[in-house]
């Protein structure tokens, strides 16, 4: 036995969902260990990690003029790479719930369309934070595989991953992926999109939470019934003093519309594109959504009613990512077949 694998006997590999909004940790035989925003609270003058994930986001919005909260990944790659690297070191101690000798193999989801740069930034902040090995996967198929699709099968799988920085439409058969496209629209933008509406027609300052709230309480692709409203705070643009208004459903609806058409586009070219056989067996499973952002109310709707095609929620499109990965770290011969580096 070398020295090399006596060590791995003393480390736990890690299947790791880096998202823009989220990250979730799978460890080899525990599951999902860990769930937390991507976010770092980082004090200006020091350097110093004031705190990390969940902790983090309580502070968004809310920090001294001394303290910053620090997104290390915007549009699901690493826009700060130390910032990512601090990141990922804390959630791979707190997964392993020790301080030292934690050289894990980790496997990673990125987005479809990640540059080679890109890929480069995931694979050198990864190993910074003292990974042994790290294999990259695509978004995209790991979804499907934690979705439970049949992915290995000759037919046509579609899934349609909605996070956080981006939204990843994939046809996949035969563990390949036929066609494939990464888009720019996804949760962020969404609330990023409710943010602008309510300061431009209420004069309303509102923050990142606020929006995010509001679009999962009352948010939606197609009409509700009955109709519902949500009552949200911010600044009045105005006087400077704090206000509170009264939100409509189809004022959100009117708001995300440009998201849910630009994702609604990027599913029918996906269709369009996709070889005849494989259409036929995707009109009969249907398509697939996983991720936070496919969670939005009757998305799954206005995609039917757009496409005339089946379309069926993941059992857990929060984790379908993470798990999707999960099993590749357990199946490491599938994972050779798969990894991007």
């Amino acid at each position: 036995m070398t020295y090399r694998s006596i060590f791995r006997l003393f480390s736990s590999d890690l299947a790791i969902d880096l998202g823009t909004a989220n990250t979730l940790v799978y460890a080899a035989g525990r599951g999902i260990v860990l769930n937390e925003p991507s976010i770092l609270a980082v004090n200006r003058a020091t350097g110093e990690i004031v705190g990390c994930g969940a902790e983090a986001r309580q502070m968004l919005g809310r920090t001294p003029a001394n303290v910053v909260a620090i997104r290390p990944l915007r549009d699901g790659v690493i826009a700060d790479f130390k910032m990512a690297e601090r990141m990922l070191n804390y959630f791979i101690q707190k997964a392993h719930k020790r301080k030292s000798l934690v050289h894990p193999r980790i496997v990673i989801g990125v987005p479809s369309e990640t540059t080679e740069v890109e890929k480069r930034a995931v694979l050198d902040s990864t190993y910074r934070a003292k990974a042994s090995e790290v294999h990259l996967v695509e978004q995209a198929m790991v979804a499907a595989l934690g979705a439970g699709l049949p992915i290995t099968e000759p037919s046509g799988n579609m899934v349609v991953d909605i996070g956080g920085g981006t939204t990843d439409i994939a046809v996949i058969s035969l563990s390949g992926i036929v066609y494939s496209r990464s888009l720019r629209v996804a949760g962020n933008q969404m609330d990023d999109s409710i943010m602008e509406y309510v300061k431009k027609k209420y004069n309303l300052l509102i923050g990142e939470r606020t929006a995010e709230r509001a679009k999962i309480e009352i948010g939606s692709a197609y009409r509700l019934d009955p109709p519902a409203t949500v009552e949200i705070k911010g600044r009045d643009l105005i006087h400077g003093l704090p206000k509170a208004i009264t939100l409509k459903d189809d004022e959100v609806r009117e708001a995300l519309s440009d998201c849910v058409a630009a994702i609604v586009a990027g599913i029918r070219t996906a269709l369009e594109r996709t070889p005849p056989e494989l259409s036929s067996d995707i009109s009969e499973r249907g398509i697939i959504l996983t991720g936070g952002g496919s969670m939005l109310k009757n998305l799954d709707e206005r995609i039917r009613l757009e496409t005339g095609m089946p379309v069926l929620m993941a059992d857990e499109p929060l984790a379908s990512v993470v798990l999707g990965t999960g099993k590749m770290l357990e199946d490491f011969k599938l994972l050779r077949k798969m990894a991007l580096n």
